[in-house]
């Protein structure tokens, strides 16, 4: 128990390694990049897109301008409420998506080629539950620092 423990932690740590790594080609800060990533479905509402990278409307304004000015997203009226923005990625962004994740992905099809399909069943089902758990925990934790904003990543 304690090795798996141990190797899904260190498991995060190379995330956040790879996370650090992107942020940097992107110029832009971890919590940029985490607006980058959730706008990879598609185009999002400001006020969405700032619920689902759990920031305040102002912070995710903030967060928008500067990606905006650094040529990663652009903020438009949304064709059906003009009240409202929609952020986009720019295909700047999207070829640094490409080029950063491509290679990731690919990677991560070799490797997980060594498994069966019912020991990736396994794996999936981990980290699966692993993340419900981690998202429990963080709740927790905000809650203790008086904080509580709801998860949904």
């Amino acid at each position: 128990m304690e090795r798996t423990a141990r190797a899904a932690a260190e498991f995060g740590d190379a995330g956040d390694a790879v996370d650090d790594a992107a942020a940097a080609v992107f110029g832009v800060n971890r919590t940029d990049l985490r607006l980058i990533g959730a706008l990879r479905d598609g185009p999002l509402s400001a006020g969405r897109l700032a619920a689902a990278v759990q920031l305040s409307p102002a912070a995710a304004t903030t967060a928008i301008q500067r990606l905006v000015a650094r040529g990663h997203l652009t903020r438009e009226p949304d064709p059906v409420d003009r009240r409202r923005a929609v952020v986009a990625l720019t295909s700047q962004a999207m070829r640094i998506i490409e080029q950063v994740y491509g290679p990731l992905v690919e990677a991560a099809r070799v490797t997980l080629a060594r498994w069966s399909a019912a020991e990736l069943g396994l794996i999936a089902d981990f980290l699966e539950r692993g993340r419900a758990m981690q998202l429990a925990e963080a709740e927790r934790i905000r809650a203790m620092a008086g904080g509580a904003v709801s998860s949904r990543r």
